[in-house]
Parts: C-alpha cells; sequence; structure tokens
C-alpha cells in the first residue's frame, strides 16, 4: 500500500475519529486504486485510468453501490492529496458511479413488531423461562426496538454504564465517536430489570459489558445477528429479522405516530437530515396501503 494511503487512513482515525468498519472500507477500495496503479504512483494517475478502473469493477458486476462507495473513497484520497499540494487538481473529480436503484430500509410492520416482542413476555416478564439467555435476548430486542440503537452501540454497553433504567434512558456512542441519549421505553426497561437480576450467575473476571455470553464475555455482533434471526424463526414471522431491520422499525414507526422528523434524526444520531428522511418514503408506504385498503375508488373492481 502507497505511503500516502497509510497517511491518508491514520487522519482518518485519528482527527476525523472513522470507525474500524469504515477505515476496512477505506482500505480496500484504496487497495483497489493501488492494483489499477500497477506500480506506478497514484498521484500520476489521470482521470481516464480512474474511469476505466470503475468500467472494470463494473464489468465484474460489482453492485453499483459498491463502485459508488469505492469511488468516494478514490475522491475523498485525492482530495487530501490536492490539500497537500502533492497535486493540481483531483482526477476523481467528475467520474460518476453507474446509477443505482433506490431501495428502502426493510423494517417490521407494528403488528410484526408486537408479535415479535410480544408473544413471548408472559414467560420472560417474570424470569420464568427455562433459559435465562431467552431472558437476556429478549432484553436486547426490546432495547433495539425501543431506543433505534445500532449493534455496535448495544453490544458496547456497559453495567453500570450508559443505561439509566430510573431515568428511562441509555447513552450510547456512535459514529464519528458522536454522543447521544435516548429514550427507554416500558417494556425494555421491564425486560432489561429481569435480566439484570439474573445476569450475575454468567459474570467471569469482573466483565463489565451489559449483555454477556455463556461464557461470560461480551456478546460479539455476530452472536446477536444469530441469535435474532433464530427468535424470529421460532416467532413464526416468516421473514429474515436483522438488528437493523428493528432500527429501521423504530424510525419508522415514531415517525408515523408523530410526524416529528427532527426528533427522529436526533434519536438516530443522524448527522444529517437526508439519512433520516428516507423513512418519510416508508410513511408514504404505510398510508398509501391505508388508502388502497380503504378508499372505494382506490383499485379496480
Amino acid at each position: 500500500m502507497d505511503a500516502s494511503v497509510e497517511s491518508f487512513l491514520a487522519e482518518l482515525e485519528i482527527q476525523r475519529r472513522a470507525s474500524p468498519h469504515t477505515l476496512d472500507a477505506y482500505r480496500r477500495d484504496l487497495a483497489r486504486l493501488t492494483a489499477l496503479a500497477a506500480g506506478a504512483e497514484l498521484a500520476a494517475l489521470k482521470p481516464l485510468q480512474l474511469r476505466r478502473g470503475l468500467m472494470a469493477l463494473h464489468a465484474r458486476e460489482l453492485a453499483p453501490r459498491s463502485i459508488a462507495r469505492t469511488l468516494s473513497a478514490w475522491r475523498s484520497y485525492y482530495a487530501w492529496l490536492a490539500r497537500r499540494g502533492a497535486i493540481a487538481l483531483n482526477p476523481a473529480d467528475g467520474l460518476r458511479a453507474p446509477k443505482r436503484a433506490r431501495t428502502l430500509p426493510k423494517a417490521l410492520g407494528i403488528d410484526q413488531a408486537a408479535a415479535l416482542l410480544e408473544r413471548p413476555a408472559a414467560g420472560l416478564a417474570t424470569g420464568a423461562a427455562s433459559d435465562p439467555l431467552q431472558v437476556r435476548d429478549a432484553a436486547m430486542f426490546e432495547l433495539f426496538y425501543s431506543s433505534g440503537l445500532r449493534l455496535s452501540e448495544l453490544v458496547s454497553l456497559d453495567w453500570p454504564g450508559g443505561l439509566d433504567l430510573a431515568a428511562g434512558e441509555v447513552t450510547v456512542t456512535g459514529k464519528r465517536q458522536k454522543t447521544r441519549t435516548v429514550p427507554v421505553g416500558d417494556q425494555a426497561r421491564i425486560a432489561l430489570e429481569t435480566w439484570l437480576a439474573l445476569r450475575p450467575q454468567f459474570i467471569r473476571d469482573e466483565q463489565p459489558a451489559l449483555f454477556l455470553g455463556r461464557n461470560g464475555t461480551r456478546l460479539a455482533p455476530r452472536q446477536v445477528e444469530s441469535r435474532l434471526a433464530q427468535w424470529a424463526q421460532r416467532q413464526g414471522l416468516g421473514v429474515h429479522v436483522h438488528p437493523h431491520m428493528l432500527r429501521h422499525s423504530f424510525a419508522s414507526h415514531v415517525l408515523q405516530s408523530s410526524g416529528d422528523l427532527r426528533a427522529v434524526q436526533e434519536m438516530l444520531g443522524h448527522a444529517s437530515i437526508a439519512a433520516t428522511q428516507i423513512y418519510t418514503h416508508l410513511d408514504f408506504q404505510h398510508l398509501a396501503k391505508i388508502y388502497d385498503a380503504a378508499h372505494p375508488r382506490a383499485k379496480k373492481s
């Protein structure tokens, strides 16, 4: 990897506080640029060479979203070189990635969310479940849906830490090390209290993680994803449910009820309102379904 690339990535990590996930993505995308250069200096590449590189990625059937992300990484890198006087013009400026179909985030319907979370509540609310790890899972999934957390934010929670059950809120650190405080609903609070009563039996070596595995270690994101998929399957939901779907469901359902886009933006921790506006399209879909079902002249007879 070119030394300038390593310097660029170091600045992203230290000054811009990019997440490990973001850094990995940039490293992969700039590795493609290095391969395109075939031994030549990256600063010497011309727009035509970059365009051919993008065409090659498209020919390999790389998804348009991935190509767009790659181009964005190249553009950022060359802008960084230009600010340091290493190049006069950014060769990635003016290049465009192939258009991609706009996809809406997948969210559960309100009834589906209720089926996922409320159906097992009778046994779990009193801690009567035979497997205490099911009590833990119920607390995790209630918190996801209640507060719209990211998966990385949930697995990073400690106890005691950012969770304040008395106040009914949780404080997490999200992307770009931005901290936010989000409400915790009553159902999530009850589920969390039930899990906390059982948590001490799993503690090993004073592990501070809020959600512990059977061996007393902090749960990994993959473990949470697997447990949620299994839970949804047992509930007979008929769809694959992943953690981010609960975050999308939180945003969609709060927006449907309140119509307050700014509040949803704050609770999700979005830096830009544009990122939150996609949920207005989900809300429109919900309204369109109601219209189709209720209006006497909505559909042809």
